[in-house]
């Protein structure tokens, strides 16, 4: 590959992240698929989604004992009970791994999920650049069209006060939120550690003004329980409250957090074994077709030989995710682990597709794994990243276009 094309190409662009800890991050390079599987990927998704997205109305009923046994921090049991918008989540990405000729979801991500300015902003300017059809084009205005109706249905405000937070100090984070941000007037970017909370009053801006809405694209639900002041105050669970008590509406919505929990995904399939009338035929066909067997133990694996793979109810990146063969020996782990206190989930482990690419080491092989967006669980842009066989925040970005001779 050209290292000159691609530090041209990538370099015009201020507000992107082209190479991220000192790597290349996106490929200047395109995988092109068919409009056929476009189609196809995005019907799949939605059924995915919406089988999440069913399991949310059954969670929210159930007791606190079956909640804490999922995992879930004390601190946000009643929190996760509110249903504050129509949708479970706003902006929600689904991770697909190709299999005999269908797809299989590895997980959603429905709380903070990233990859969203690659996808719905960069992809298009690659596909230019390629000369072939960007299969996300327009999906753009969907996602500010949807960014600006969860606002606005999230506060009983007519004139709200409308907050973007992040990391400052974290590209990724930051460039990301001001893009959803860029659109929603009025509105401000306020970095995260200079927000401001009263217990029981409500959250306020670095000038003293009180929020109406918090658009917290990247600052996890499991982070932000854990914060405390310099004073040991639990401002997390302040937080929490205020959204409770209807002082602040927070975006993506509490039910997000609720799916986030991989043991939901256990959920779903504990259901399905049982073929429990729960889901319909239909969707007990969905469900062996596009979902993984997720248990809490190993066991049934083991049993059967089958590899698998050892991940925490909250983790992110591929952090703390380890690969065991059918023996029960581990055969791969992620370096970090961050997220170990979380209760694990034990999922069927399927190969990723390998796939060569262009990158600025010369062609290289990886594992290939498809993120597709579900906006208000309608399927919206996709895209893959290929990395090694846990996908991690080293993984590349690899840009889709539509293959020309159907264009």
């Amino acid at each position: 590959m050209d290292h000159t094309k691609r530090q041209q190409f990538y370099g015009k662009m201020e507000s992107f992240w082209a190479d991220l800890y000192g790597e290349e991050y996106a490929l200047y390079d395109i995988k092109l698929l068919s409009k056929t599987e476009v189609s196809r990927i995005r019907l799949i998704s939605e059924r995915i989604g919406s089988i999440f997205f069913k399991i949310g109305s059954l969670l929210r009923k159930v007791p606190d004992e079956t909640l804490l046994e999922m995992g879930f921090p004390r601190e946000t049991l009643s929190f996760i009970r509110l249903k504050t918008l129509s949708t479970e989540s706003v902006i929600a990405r689904l991770d697909l791994i190709p299999y005999k000729n269908s797809y299989k979801c590895i997980e959603i991500n429905a709380d903070t999920p990233t990859f969203i300015k690659e996808l719905f902003d960069v992809n298009g300017l690659v596909c230019q650049e390629f000369g072939v059809e960007d299969p996300n084009k327009g999906m753009d205005r969907l996602l500010g069209k949807v960014v600006h109706d969860s606002i606005y249905q999230s506060t009983a405000n007519k004139s709200p006060h409308i907050v973007f937070t992040a990391h400052e100090d974290n590209i990724e984070d930051r460039e990301t939120v001001l893009y959803l941000q860029n659109g929603i007037s009025p509105s401000k970017f306020t970095p995260l550690h200079k927000l401001q909370i009263q217990k029981d009053v409500g959250l306020f801006d670095e000038e003293g003004v009180k929020i109406d809405v918090l658009y917290r694209q990247t600052f996890p639900i499991e982070s932000l329980i854990m914060d405390e002041d310099e004073e040991g105050n639990p401002i997390g669970s302040w937080l929490l409250k205020l959204v409770e008590e209807k002082k602040l509406a927070i975006i993506n919505p509490p039910s997000s957090f609720l799916l986030q929990n991989k043991v939901v995904q256990a959920v779903i399939w504990g259901l399905h074994e049982e073929h429990h009338p729960f889901f319909t035929e239909e969707e007990h066909l969905w469900i062996d077709e596009y979902f993984l067997s997720t248990y809490l133990e190993p066991d049934v694996f083991l049993q059967k030989g089958l590899s698998y793979v050892k991940k925490p109810a909250f983790g992110r990146e591929g952090d703390t995710v380890e690969i065991f063969n059918g023996n029960g020996q581990l055969i791969h782990a992620d370096a970090q682990e961050s997220y170990s206190e979380y209760v694990p989930v034990y999922q069927q482990w399927i190969k990723h597709p390998p796939i060569t690419f262009n990158s600025e080491k010369g062609q290289q092989q990886g594992n290939l794994l498809l993120g597709c967006f579900l906006l208000n669980g309608q399927s919206a842009a996709l895209g893959y990243r290929v990395g090694g066989p846990i996908t991690d925040n080293l993984s590349y970005y690899l840009p889709v276009g539509i293959l020309k001779e159907e264009q």
